[in-house]
């Protein structure tokens, strides 16, 4: 995957200024985009038993949070915050996970820093209950409760999709950085970094059911262009009785993040840590929308073809 690709090399470029500090930069550029970008994996995964640890290397590994956001950008980091449970009970993102997006967005120069969902919950009980408000603001974040007011009808334009409302912080950023949880759901079977948008849509979410496959794909293809980063939390994994839990019986602590820019890739990598019931691990092509979303090229949902990284932190 090339960094190419995502920022062309004049516009960084033209970022680095002419301080000595932009000297070094520019010289570690040009050696990035001599070859080095090779050396990027797809996906990077690392387990540790700190999740700010883990988080931090995950990002690092990928070629730092510098690679996504630039100064002076307003960035939102879009966790899932669905819930009034705490950190432990695994249905919504760990916070320190949460919180370390936020202090690397500000390190790589960022203006500003939001964070917010359209919880399910009741959000003032559900951003204190998460741990994820007092979290983000000490990281510096701008914390705040979806405004209805700030839902727009946006022309999806998807196969099945046409239209529907969008919140206008989440498009309208320099950088959408996708945080959220792995854990199982009775309705998707599980709910990862795909279906972790739907917090940033308003209307009857109910109205999904009937033809989700069919418009989470049509969504996720609507705002990939904004999503330049994924970190997926894997820290505890809420494997049964999902989305809202309960029950820390229903959590595993799997203490992993992954890392990657295809959100599809990170959602078929992601169905491992997961079982049938029979005990073996579920495969991508067992998720409908994983399998629709590789049919129209969103994303590769083949691990074997993807360059993953497993580290230790």
């Amino acid at each position: 995957m090339d960094y190419r690709e995502h920022i062309p090399r004049r516009e960084f470029l033209r970022t680095l200024g002419h301080t000595a500090a932009g000297a070094a930069l520019l010289s570690s550029a040009g050696a990035f985009a001599a070859g080095e970008s090779a050396k990027v994996p797809d996906l990077v995964v690392v387990h540790g038993e700190d999740p700010t640890a883990i988080t931090r290397k995950a990002v690092e590994a990928l070629g730092g949070m510098s690679r996504f956001v630039s100064k002076g950008n307003v960035v939102v980091v879009k966790p899932n915050i669905g819930w009034a449970r705490r950190p432990t009970q695994a249905a919504n993102t760990s916070p320190e996970v949460v919180a370390a997006v936020v202090a690397m967005a500000f390190e790589a120069g960022a203006k500003e820093v939001k964070v917010f969902d359209n919880a399910v919950n009741n959000p003032q009980a559900t951003y204190q209950t998460s741990g994820i408000q007092d979290a983000a603001k000490k990281a510096g974040a701008t914390v705040k409760f979806c405004d209805p007011r700030f839902f727009k009808e946006m022309d999806i334009k998807g196969q099945s999709l046409k239209t529907w409302p969008v919140y206008t912080e989440a498009v309208e950023c320099d950088c959408l950085i996708n945080v959220p949880v792995a854990k199982h759901h009775s309705m998707s079977r599980l709910t990862l970094a795909m279906k972790n948008h739907m917090g940033i849509i308003g209307g009857d979410r109910g109205k999904w059911h009937a033809s989700f496959n069919e418009w989470l794909c049509d969504f996720t293809a609507f705002i990939k262009p904004t999503v330049k980063l994924t970190v997926l939390d894997a820290y505890r994994v809420l494997v049964r009785n999902g989305p809202t839990g309960g029950s820390v019986k229903d959590v595993e602590p799997v203490h992993k993040v992954v890392a990657g820019i295809d959100q599809v890739a990170v959602d078929a990598f992601a169905t491992s840590f997961f079982k049938t019931p029979q005990g073996a691990p579920i495969q991508p092509t067992e998720i409908g929308w994983l399998v629709k979303a590789k049919e129209r090229g969103i994303g590769e949902i083949d691990v074997s073809k993807l360059t993953v990284q497993q580290l230790e932190a």
